[in-house]
């Protein structure tokens, strides 16, 4: 078994959030991922997003931990860091750093607000981050603050996936060219970038910037969530006539008292009509009559009620091990295990095995120790 990343050896610099998510992705892929953790507590907290991945402990606020870095940059093709703007540089091993070792190397940059621009060396989070986009402010019912979208939005899906597709158009790049590049990959661009359809709705007309008015924030009908008997929910999003005319049909509703399914003068009406519908049965008498139909409506689970749902036990999509559940490596490849390991490494795991490989011998372990960089 092959996966497109075998052969690839990646440097992951600890950090939080979007950062360790791309390097579990990567690792995933097939990549080796050594992660080079920081002294202190933050280290020994076993994180799902390090699965996959080989883990050493060094202090790169010494000299000496920054020149071991440099030696695994020598061998690696991307080394990636999470940091503030200007921190690896002062380590000294930022971009001009690696590329004067290892020409190839690209040099993957993970922030909020971007390398450059007033508010670069802030302190900020995702919900800082999507706020400045419009994203945020896009989310929630109207007349109520914004609905803040756990973090996926910002740290997962500008951040991680942005980052993640540039490494690999930059891995692609290097093997072309010769030539490594630096990635960019800022939290505000990728939500700014994830933006593009509703900038698009807005141009043509169909989007207002009042949050809880529009068809794909809740303000519709037919494209919200709805309790049901048991206080739990349904997801309903039929857009399409002939998805919208089947939930019609299996709600046992009749067109004629409905209405037209875009008429907005009767949408007041139409919201209590699914409301009282939906609150008739249970949750899970809802999902059994819309299993397996068109109708584009489905169950709100719980994230730990997820793993046993039919579609995703099918795909395998989340299996327990260990402490944590774990979803399967995404996307899929042909030549994917379809039992993966999914153990997370401990702080300092992999560290006799790498700085064997990197032919450090006894007294250069001893003056390492000694220098307090590493354990």
């Amino acid at each position: 078994m092959t996966l497109p990343l075998d052969g690839v050896r990646i440097i992951e610099l600890a950090g939080i959030g979007p950062g360790p998510y791309a390097g579990q992705l990567l690792a995933d892929m097939g990549a080796e991922v050594i992660l080079v953790n920081r002294p202190g507590p933050m280290a020994a907290i076993p994180n799902l997003s390090n699965r996959g991945k080989k883990a050493i402990t060094l202090d790169l606020r010494k000299p000496e931990g920054a020149a071991v870095v440099l030696d695994l940059a020598k061998s690696a093709d991307v080394l990636f860091e999470g940091l503030r703007p200007g921190v690896t540089e002062r380590l000294g091993v930022g971009p001009d750093d690696c590329h004067a070792i290892n020409p190839k190397l690209v040099y993957g940059r993970m922030t909020g607000w971007g390398q450059t621009g007033p508010w670069a060396k802030m302190a900020g989070h995702d919900i800082n981050y999507i706020s400045i986009t419009g994203a945020l402010g896009a989310m929630g019912r109207k007349g109520t603050p914004p609905s803040p979208p756990l973090n996926l939005v910002g740290d997962y899906g500008g951040g991680t996936l942005f980052l993640v597709a540039g490494i690999l158009a930059a891995l692609f790049q290097a093997e072309r060219t010769g030539k490594g590049d630096i990635v960019d990959a800022a939290i505000i661009d990728g939500t700014n970038s994830m933006m593009s359809v509703l900038h698009m709705l807005s141009g043509l007309g169909q989007w207002s910037p009042e949050r809880g008015t529009n068809m794909l924030d809740g303000a519709w009908p037919f494209y919200r969530c709805y309790a049901t008997q048991d206080d739990k929910f349904m997801a309903v999003g039929p857009l399409e006539p002939q998805f919208f005319a089947e939930m019609l049909r299996l709600l046992e509703i009749d067109k004629a008292d409905y209405g037209k399914q875009r008429d907005t003068s009767r949408f007041p009406e139409q919201h209590a009509l699914l409301e009282a519908k939906f609150a008739s049965k249970t949750r899970d008498e809802w999902a059994e009559i819309f299993d397996g139909t068109d109708a584009c409506v489905t169950p709100v689970l719980t994230y730990d009620e997820a793993p046993a749902h039919p579609q995703n036990s099918a795909r395998g999509g989340l299996r327990k091990q260990g402490a944590f559940i774990h979803p399967r490596p995404a996307p899929g490849f042909e030549g994917m295990d379809t039992d993966p390991d999914f153990t997370v490494p401990g702080a300092n795991d992999a560290s006799d095995e790498i700085f064997a490989e990197l032919g450090y011998d006894a007294t250069k372990m001893d003056t390492l120790k000694a220098a307090g960089v590493i354990a």
